[in-house]
């Protein structure tokens, strides 16, 4: 039994390094996702080459977090292995192996399942992450990024990626011919097929088949831009996006005008 419980505890440790790791990563500024996976992946030593991994390398502080997670995880793995091999092989001299085999394989099970479900509490998720937030802040030198609040991600205005394709209405053309700006959408960087990232594009930058666009606006301006195809079809797309902006940005000002209005109107303390 004593095999069993140290199995169970190290299997929480280990799921405890990978939250913490996940969170640590986000506070960095990647998704919880990609965060989550990036943290699994290298604590069980799977070893997934992906596009993301490019961004987890090339950070300093993110590239420290993976080394530890990747030495963490070598130990804790042997650790499980040789838990479950003693836990299952010892015996004492009073009962038959068969029964002691299969209870200690019961009691097991039962520890796993309640484990797994205290993962997916989200309660639980909910306030160990905000405890880990908190630690992680106040005790190491993480720099938190919270890009949700910078760019103000809230209504309908979204960061999203969007891949040129040949007969797309972007493919071939400068962004200055293209005035997305106009439509109420900012192009904050453009990944070539080779790799190449230009951060913070001017207008004379042409975007070319396969490029793959970070933009932000609201979603239902990015989803048509994405649908949006090459010739007049997509050119009168481009205006009626154009005149939506237009109006939607005459709704605003008003309420700005008034606001404005009343603060002159304040008379000084």
């Amino acid at each position: 039994m004593i095999a069993i419980l140290s199995l169970l505890l190290v299997v929480v440790l280990s799921l405890l390094i990978v939250r913490i790791a996940t969170v640590a990563l986000s506070l960095t500024g990647l998704s919880r996702e990609l965060a989550r996976f990036q943290a699994r992946s290298a604590f069980t030593g799977s070893g997934f080459t992906t596009k993301e991994s490019e961004q987890v390398m090339m950070h300093p502080i993110r590239r420290r977090i993976i080394m530890w997670l990747m030495l963490l995880g070598n130990a804790g793995i042997v650790t499980v292995i040789s838990s479950l091999f003693l836990s299952l092989t010892s015996t004492s001299g009073n009962d038959s192996i068969s029964d002691q085999v299969w209870f200690r394989i019961i009691v097991l099970l039962l520890g796993l399942a309640g484990l797994s479900f205290l993962t997916y509490s989200r309660w639980l998720d909910k306030e160990l992450s905000r405890l880990i937030e908190y630690l992680l802040a106040r005790y190491t030198d993480i720099e938190v990024r919270d890009y949700a609040g910078l760019l103000h991600l809230t209504g309908n205005y979204v960061v999203g990626e969007l891949t040129v394709r040949e007969d797309d209405w972007l493919a071939g053309h400068k962004l200055i011919e293209m005035r997305l700006s106009e439509e109420g959408i900012l192009v904050l960087g453009i990944e070539r097929k080779d790799g190449t990232y230009i951060g913070a594009p001017r207008g004379h930058d042409s975007l070319e088949v396969n490029d793959v666009l970070l933009l932000y606006g609201q979603a239902e301006a990015l989803k048509n831009l994405d649908q949006r195809r090459t010739g007049s079809e997509g050119n009168w797309e481009h205006f009626k996006a154009v005149d939506r902006q237009k109006k939607l940005e005459s709704a605003e000002r008003p309420q700005d005008e008034e606001s404005e209005t009343k603060d002159s109107k304040t008379p000084p303390k």
